[in-house]
């Protein structure tokens, strides 16, 4: 049975706010599969996430599309942090050297 993109958004949303910290990204924590998602790992375990929950986009072609629409962000990885989208490596290496990822994080 193919997975309508409700489906798909339904499956996400629970992945999401099922977990306090969720990275989905290109490869695994142990082997990232791009730099960026790669960086994302190295800012989260900078942060004191040693353990973050993941989702490896390239393991489902229908969350690694659905994600893109999900927080209507374009790229990927996408960090959600107590079930809201905080943003990419970008996003998080700015929040990490203000200081502001680690707040959001232990709250």
């Amino acid at each position: 049975m193919t997975e309508t993109p409700t489906d798909v958004h339904q499956r996400i949303d629970q992945l999401v706010k099922s977990h306090k910290v969720v990275l989905f990204m290109k490869g695994t924590a142990q082997f990232p599969m791009c730099g960026f998602s790669g960086r994302a790992i190295q800012i989260l375990k900078a942060n004191g996430v040693s353990a973050p929950s993941t989702v490896n986009v390239l393991e489902d072609e229908a969350v690694r599309q659905g994600i893109k629409a999900y927080a209507n962000w374009p790229t990927i990885p996408q960090l959600y942090v107590n079930g809201e989208f905080v943003g990419g490596s970008d996003i998080m290496m700015e929040m990490h050297e203000a200081g502001e990822l680690k707040t959001l994080l232990s709250a």
